[in-house]
């Protein structure tokens, strides 16, 4: 394998590339197979084992899936740069700070050479891709799965939703504000093993936020292994309710990244009405309260049939009465993410999360090595960011890698005002520059909606 130069890797990941969609009724029907075939395997290990059935890990699916109502084009555009921001992003809070400096999101960046193509071609992997590939296939798959998955739900919800902001918030995270994960936590456990990875919530200033399960998966196989993964899919965005029963709609996804051939997100979703979510919490200061861990029973009710008694199953339910609470613990969690992004700023980021959702992970004292602040600042197309910087070799250069969120903007974050900051992005969400290189800069950049950004270069 010929090694690019660390300038040609540079250049690659500001490159566009065609992103195959696959969303139709021929996938419905595929993964319905994969889902049967599956609880078949299931319902005969278990005869076999003569195992009484586990209420608490019973496996439910989201029922009537459907294609994606706006994915009429059969691709999209995309830059590997933003694929890697978004991943980043993600992943900054995906084991809530515990490696805060060494800061999650720096994790992303070890797929910089790991996909290829240009504007007159699909996106693929690279020759380096393929050998991580045979490495470490499952956890390469998986990441850039998220990566890709989360880039596309967001055009996707802001297609559909266009007078809205899309922020995309880790789900075990937000989960734990109201419930105990595990059995090292303090409070009533939910066990239940099936959970989606994200959510996204869609708002606006003063309006109700819509909230969407996301479950993301990915493979370095084919289109059927993804049927197979999108039906597993299906029981994870099952597991949280919003509003009532069985009306919460969701996103799935499985992305098919082959050895040979080109990359294909496979996507269903689930339709409903629910996943809203109130706004009465503004009349008490807003998302600018503090919270504090709740303990809510963790199950899933289920609506009364006639005079029967009401019977529900395990998993996690946002009722109405909860409503308010969850859309300032979403919030909360998202402003979380978006300061552990542009680094560790004493208690800009703790201030956001509970105990259980690892606010102690971003305070006091960090390991050699693994501290990392908001003390860097540059400014990329026009814009003056505030964050974090990561210096590494790229097949021996050494590179700087950069993400921050603008000035203005992290001011609000660190002193609390979330109000303020969403008002801020609602007015400029269609105001940020699109493109993916700055000559300044002289590297790839990548700025998102929220006010984030992420950029790398060549060091002298």
């Amino acid at each position: 394998m010929v090694l690019k130069s660390a300038a040609e890797v540079l250049g690659d990941l500001a490159q566009c590339s065609s992103i195959s969609l696959h969303s139709d009724s021929g996938l419905v029907g595929a993964v319905a197979a994969a889902a049967a075939e599956d609880d078949e395997k299931r319902a005969k290990k278990q005869a076999e084992e003569e195992k009484a059935k586990d209420e608490e890990n019973v496996l439910r699916r989201k029922p009537e899936l459907q294609p994606i109502p706006v994915w009429g084009e059969r691709s999209v555009q995309l830059t590997p740069w933003d694929v890697l921001h978004v991943l980043g992003q993600a992943i900054a809070l995906s084991r809530r700070g515990a490696a805060r400096g060494l800061a999650e999101h720096w994790g992303a960046l070890k797929y910089s050479q790991a996909l290829t193509g240009d504007t007159g071609s699909f996106m693929k992997l690279s020759a380096e891709g393929k050998v991580t590939a045979d490495y470490y296939k499952a956890n390469q798959s998986s990441e850039l799965g998220v990566g890709f998955a989360l880039a596309l739900a967001q055009r996707v919800l802001a297609q559909r939703h266009p007078d809205r902001v899309v922020s995309i918030v880790p789900a075990d995270t937000t989960l734990r504000a109201g419930w105990a994960l595990t059995s090292r936590e303090k409070g009533r456990r939910n066990s239940y093993r099936y959970r989606p990875q994200f959510f996204a919530e869609l708002w606006k200033p003063g309006a109700p936020s819509l909230a969407f399960p996301i479950a993301c998966k990915g493979n370095h196989s084919n289109a059927a292994y993804s049927h197979g993964q999108l039906a597993s899919a299906s029981a994870h965005v099952e597991a949280v309710h919003i509003g009532p029963w069985n009306e919460t709609p969701a996103l799935i996804f499985s992305t098919e990244l082959p050895l040979d051939g080109h990359v294909t997100v496979h996507a269903l979703c689930a339709g409903g009405s629910g996943g809203w979510l109130g706004r009465t919490h503004a009349e008490g200061g807003g998302l600018d309260v503090k919270l504090r861990d709740e303990n809510h029973f963790p199950h899933i009710q289920l609506p009364a049939n006639g005079n029967d008694t009401p019977t529900s199953v395990p998993g996690f339910h946002v009722t109405r009465e909860l409503s308010d609470w969850f859309g300032t613990v979403l919030a909360r969690t998202a402003a979380a993410g978006l300061t552990a992004f542009a680094g560790n700023g004493l208690e800009a980021t703790a201030q956001y999360l509970t105990e259980r959702q690892g606010r102690k992970h971003f305070t006091g004292f960090a390991h050699a090595a693994a501290g990392s602040v908001q003390d860097a600042a540059h400014t990329l197309l026009g814009i003056r960011f505030i964050g974090t910087d990561h210096v590494f070799r790229l097949n021996g250069t050494r590179v700087e890698a950069f993400s921050g969120v603008a000035k203005d903007l992290l001011r609000l974050l660190a002193e609390g005002r979330v109000e303020q900051y969403r008002h801020e992005i609602y007015e400029r969400r269609s105001a940020w520059p699109s493109k993916s290189w700055d000559d300044l800069w002289d590297g790839p950049v990548s700025v998102h909606p929220d006010g984030t950004v992420l950029a790398m270069r060549l060091l002298p």
